[in-house]
């Protein structure tokens, strides 16, 4: 294999915190950067151990809202979805609210979207234990802002529906909600060999779905559906394999997608999420690595807190899902190309980014990952990301920050 090039410019990252540091930074205010003030950031409060998983959205009153899953330790039944508020002018989070209680099940990978209607959307997963095989895909909906959330209702109950980034609108009206299928042989243990992506689409409001498979997705999750122009879009999407990040092409609103292919961005099976800015620029956050970079590797996501034997296999000739790459650098990267290429790149954050570990309580990882972005209507562009899974981090700067890379 052929390693990605690591090649764009170096700039001066603050060194990352010790883990034991963590917790007494997340008092959720926003300070400039010590090494770097174009640019502020704070860690978010936690009253868990473990928070991971997050995605920001600039609600309709300018506030930024951010929801991500907590608890002891992914896959465990306390593991929760949170949500917090920076309000507009302001310079510090709200403290977390928790919007879901069911302790038999992990409820994870939440997001918001605020609908045409002015209503607001909570979507997440609930799945058994580690086995993404049962998840369900559930929701909430709130009719002010999100100060208060609706009863919890089931939007997909088929097992092993998973999603990760939000809905989109096409012009028609037509919601389009990603997902990815987590597929397991009956009584094996879901490794991720067999996930494939696809589209729900619904014409009602979220009334009613129907679904479009992607083809040739095996492999390649967490859709990201960004709107080009017109009818076309594109979708950027993790890969299983860890070996790069795959894009592909819809021209007729989200009803029928190219098969996924590689972009000249590494992947390491970890979550990426992609924006069109105002410029018309397109812009992703991601690690800049790929399995071709590193030997680490574990079993699977939730080797710790599960039995070990069992698991799914792929069929003969079909690889085998890659965990264990490490999750750093965090990497903005910009494209002019309508996600051809992504040659303007600059890190955010940099460290070893072992994630062989998820205990959080122990203090044994030290991923930066799973990042999300908006560009607020002020032009300022706001990343969030897990820190060390002790902490969800939020980082704001300038689009001429990422061009300085370029220049």
């Amino acid at each position: 294999m052929t390693p990605i090039d690591r090649s764009h410019p170096v700039y001066p990252v603050h060194p990352p915190l010790a883990p034991e540091a963590v917790r007494d930074a997340m008092d959720g205010v926003l300070r400039p950067n010590p090494g770097d003030s174009e640019r502020e950031e704070a860690w978010l409060a936690s009253p868990v151990p473990q928070s991971h998983a997050a995605n920001l959205l600039e609600l309709a009153n300018g506030d930024l809202a951010c929801v991500w899953f907590a608890g002891s330790q992914e896959g465990r039944g306390d593991v929760c979805i949170f949500f917090a508020r920076l309000k507009k002018g302001s310079r510090r989070w709200s403290e977390p609210v928790r919007l879901t209680d069911d302790m038999e099940r992990s409820e994870q990978n939440p997001f918001l979207f605020s609908a045409p209607d002015g209503r607001l959307w909570l979507v997440y997963t609930s799945q058994i234990a580690g086995d993404q095989a049962t998840a369900l895909v559930k929701y909430r909906v709130s009719e002010d802002n999100g100060e208060t959330f609706g009863p919890v209702g089931v939007l997909f109950d088929e097992p092993g529906t998973f999603v990760r980034h939000p809905i989109v609108v096409n012009g028609a009206g037509e919601w389009l909600l990603p997902v990815f299928l987590c597929r397991a042989a009956p009584g094996k243990r879901w490794r991720g060999h067999n996930d494939s992506s696809a589209v729900m689409i619904s014409r009602d409001a979220g009334k009613n779905w129907r679904r479009v498979e992607v083809p040739g997705s095996l492999g390649a999750v967490h859709m990201d559906i960004v709107p080009l122009q017109d009818d076309q879009y594109i979708a950027a999407y993790r890969s299983r394999f860890a070996d790069s990040i795959k894009r592909s092409i819809s021209r007729d609103g989200g009803h029928s997608w190219t098969a996924p292919e590689p972009t000249d961005l590494p992947n390491n099976n970890s979550s990426i999420q992609m924006i069109k800015l105002q410029s018309g620029r397109l812009a992703i956050v991601y690690n800049h690595i790929s399995a071709a970079d590193s030997t680490e590797r574990r079993a699977g996501l939730y080797d710790e807190i599960e039995t070990h034997g069992n698991e799914d296999l792929p069929p003969p000739g079909q690889p085998r899902a890659i965990w264990g790459t490490p999750r750093a650098p965090m990497t903005i990267a910009l494209s002019e190309d309508g996600g051809r290429t992504f040659p303007i790149r600059r890190d955010i954050e940099t460290g070893d980014g072992n994630c062989l570990s998820n205990n959080s309580a122990e203090l044994r990882n030290r991923e930066f990952s799973y990042p999300t972005i908006c560009q607020g209507s002020d032009g300022t562009i706001n990343v969030a990301f897990t820190y060390y899974r002790q902490a969800i981090k939020h980082v704001r700067f300038s689009e001429e920050w990422v061009l300085a890379a370029g220049s």
